[in-house]
């Protein structure tokens, strides 16, 4: 049997034991789980769909410091009223390691690599 370590498995880790994981890393495990929690359904890399582009979330929250935090219990728990009418759904069955890389994935220009 062999095993081997997913960005998933280790984002998901470090999150479980207080650890960061590099914005380098999070970037290469960020889209898959984004593609694997239906968040291209409502959202695209580089262009508008029923949501904003990752890229359009990246540029609007570059400056802000609290971005990260926010980002993630936007995520968790949804919300609207910040890009239009339309709200986003909670993602209660995100683990916080995903949606923490999601995030970190998201605020660093959202990468396709």
């Amino acid at each position: 049997m062999r095993v081997g370590f997913t960005p998933f498995a280790v984002a998901g880790a470090a999150a479980v034991f207080g650890l960061s994981v590099s914005p380098a890393f999070a970037a290469s495990g960020g889209l898959g789980i984004a593609r694997a929690n239906a968040c291209m359904g409502c959202h695209a890399v580089d262009r508008k769909l029923v949501g904003p582009s990752f890229q359009q979330i990246a540029s609007r929250y570059k400056a802000d410091p609290t971005a990260q935090a926010r980002l993630e219990k936007k995520v968790r728990d949804g919300g609207s009223g910040v890009w239009g009418a339309i709200p986003m759904p909670s993602h209660p069955s995100m683990s916080a390691g995903d949606i923490h890389t999601v995030v970190t994935w998201i605020l660093a220009g959202a990468p396709s690599r």
